[in-house]
């Protein structure tokens, strides 16, 4: 059954601006919508809070922590917030529209996935967090319910309803925050949260995508939590035999019980996911999950159809999460297991014709040398003279040259770079880059991170909205959302403050939300009922100004006069604000009941149903009276609907 049909927002306009289209979800403190903005004509999600937490201010202000925290984030791989406002009892935000389905939907379907298309998966979603963690945020509530795939191959984060400032002190009394499966030891223990419980949460997302399967499971979520407080997190290998060693070392360290010995935010998890991929070859990033292996009768696929999650030529561009420069994530080559491979082979049949035994021990010797000087040949000139940059991103300088010497390579130039991503002091790039085959003599530049480069908020109040952008802009930022809000002291079209405030030292590229000026507010007058000509002047000279609608309607007011009006009065609108004026065409006419000779309750039952006022004259000789002897309008006659009746009562 179609639940949206009972919605009672489905088809209707939000705020006078979003027609409400259907019910796309339903969570613990919103429901989300498909939605259409009239004013600009595009498709969007509207997260609405359930009316009856709206009345709840630590539910609203959280809800409304969500648009600033995501306003702030101008990143490819976090959902966009438009808008935040209100219409009577609902609080809502607008948002990028995403068509498509959840990592959750993936996993239903699909259970395990290959190693590439999880951390296809993986790598967008840390980059996105990684923003988050950089710009001061927790998500808290990482599940694949809020990782959105769309249907172009873009990953995006979702739903930052809970999250608050890394440096605020996060304690619940008796709830603990985000979904058993992915709570951290410490949230469950204390309720505090900071960067490192997004990355635990990481860790068992990256476990459940390898194994189709969570790391702890139980009958009560007493149970789960018990496990993730004692238990670690098994290497997906138990579950997967033959997977990768690499995986298993991410997996151990993203979900280590003590925080301490995880990477510190989403940033240093992704530096180590990409030098994880590095090192494994293609037979490894597409090994087939559990489920494929059901049935070794059928006939094998490509690796593309075994795994169409995500098309690698639409998410390597979301994996350039690092601006500064960081190596790409592809595979390396793995000599090692190729030689295996080679190794056991097995050898060419023997050429017909005449054996080297029959041409003499002298031959043979030959042959044997031969065979021994080629070999030795072949082994300098692969192994002797060339060898392979081993993978560096994110070691230090000191790791890099120990690494670099180990293989035989010398450190040419060291250079610095600015990186968002990228641990300051450590390496972002090398030059040749890693798994390129040089000669072991040879040397490879390194690129240091200078860490992310920062800058200061500069002051815009009192600019106009296009100054300061551009001011903003010339600065390094990006403007972010805009808000409108009235002020006595700073002029309409003006900047009133900006967030982060001026003066904050936020890292490059950040976006800073502008707070403008309305202007003075204007309380809008009452002109229902008056004439045009005196409604239109009346709003004008308080600074208003005035359409028209297209059409009349009926009122009890004469045709011509105001029926309704947009705003109402006793509202307030910024100066030069439009108020849209709805004229009368005049009162519906209806029949009068004849009700003389009735006692009055009936007759007044009747007229009332009529869509009539009853006024009674009861005089002096009717204050005891039961009976109405006479009416102001006859029955049968027609009269304006709503105007009044009066009953003579005798």
């Amino acid at each position: 059954m179609d639940t949206t049909l009972q919605d009672p927002l489905v088809g209707q306009l939000l705020d006078g601006r979003y027609r409400v289209e259907a019910r796309i979800a339903v969570g613990g403190m919103a429901t989300v919508y498909r939605a259409v903005d009239t004013r600009l004509d595009r498709v969007l999600a509207l997260k609405v809070m359930h009316p009856a937490l709206a009345a709840d201010g630590s539910f609203v202000e959280r809800f409304i922590r969500e648009a600033k925290s995501v306003a702030r984030l101008a990143h490819p791989n976090v959902v966009q917030v438009f808008d935040q406002g209100t219409d009577g009892a609902y609080v809502y935000l607008a948002m990028e529209y995403i068509a498509g389905c959840t990592l959750r939907d993936v996993l239903r379907e699909r259970g395990a996935l290959q190693p590439r298309a999880a951390l296809d998966i993986l790598e967008p979603m840390l980059a996105a967090l990684g923003a988050a963690h950089r710009a001061g945020f927790v998500h808290r509530d990482m599940k694949p319910e809020n990782v959105l795939i769309g249907d172009d191959g873009r990953v995006k984060v979702a739903d930052f309803g809970l999250v608050r400032a890394v440096d605020t002190v996060t304690n619940t009394t008796g709830t603990v925050l985000g979904t058993v499966s992915y709570l951290a030891p410490e949230q469950i223990e204390s309720g505090s949260a900071d960067p490192r419980v997004d990355v635990y949460a990481c860790g068992i997302l990256l476990y459940e995508m390898l194994t189709g399967e969570k790391p702890h499971d139980g009958d009560s979520p007493a149970i789960v939590l018990y496990k993730h407080l004692h238990d670690d997190v098994p290497p997906p290998s138990a579950a997967v035999p033959g997977m990768a060693y690499a995986l298993d070392e991410l997996v151990a360290s993203a979900t280590a019980r003590n925080p301490e010995v995880r990477p510190y935010d989403a940033v240093a998890l992704l530096a180590q996911v990409r030098e994880a991929r590095g090192g494994l070859d293609d037979e490894q990033l597409d090994a087939l999950p559990p489920q494929a292996l059901a049935s070794e009768d059928q006939p094998a696929r490509g690796a593309e159809d075994r795994t169409s999650v995500i098309p690698r030529a639409l998410t390597s561009p979301t994996l350039d999460f690092a601006r500064a420069g960081g190596p790409p994530s592809r595979p390396l080559p793995v000599d090692e297991v190729r030689r295996t491979s080679r190794l056991q082979s097995p050898a060419p049949p023997p050429r017909r014709g005449v054996s080297l035994l029959r041409r003499g021990p002298m031959a043979v010797v030959v042959a044997v040398l031969l065979v021994l000087g080629a070999g030795a040949g072949v082994w300098y000139i692969n192994s002797g003279q060339f060898t392979r940059v081993p993978p560096l991103l994110a070691k230090t300088e000191k790791e890099a040259r120990e690494r670099l010497a180990d293989a035989g390579l010398g450190v040419g130039q060291v250079e610095e770079a600015y990186s968002d991503t990228v641990e300051r002091g450590t390496v972002i790039s090398t030059d040749p880059e890693a798994g390129a085959r040089i000669r072991g003599t040879d040397s490879v530049s390194l690129t240091l991170s200078k860490g992310p480069q920062t800058v200061r908020v500069p002051d815009v109040d009192g600019y106009r909205l296009d100054k300061a952008r551009s001011v903003l802009k010339d600065a390094g930022l990006e403007p972010g959302m805009v808000t409108r809000e009235f002020s006595e002291d700073v002029s309409e079209g003006f900047v009133v403050s900006t967030g982060p405030g001026k003066g904050t030292k936020v890292r490059a590229g950040s976006a800073v939300a502008l707070t403008v000026s309305k202007g003075s507010p204007v309380d809008v007058p009452e002109v229902v009922g008056q004439d045009l000509d005196a409604a239109r002047a009346e709003l004008e000279e308080a600074g208003l100004e005035v359409s028209i609608a297209a059409e009349r309607v009926t009122s009890e007011h004469d045709a011509g006069r105001v029926a309704r009006q947009s705003p109402e009065a006793g509202r307030e609108a910024a100066e030069g604000d439009s108020v849209t004026l709805t004229l009368s065409k005049g009162p519906e006419m209806v029949p009068v009941p004849d009700v003389v000779g009735d006692r009055v309750d009936e007759a007044t039952g009747k007229l009332e149903a009529a869509g009539f006022r009853v006024q009674e004259d009861r005089g002096l000789l009717g204050l005891f009276g039961d009976t109405v002897k006479a009416q102001s309008v006859p029955g049968g006659d027609t009269a304006p609907k709503g105007s009044t009746i009066t009953l003579k009562i005798r």
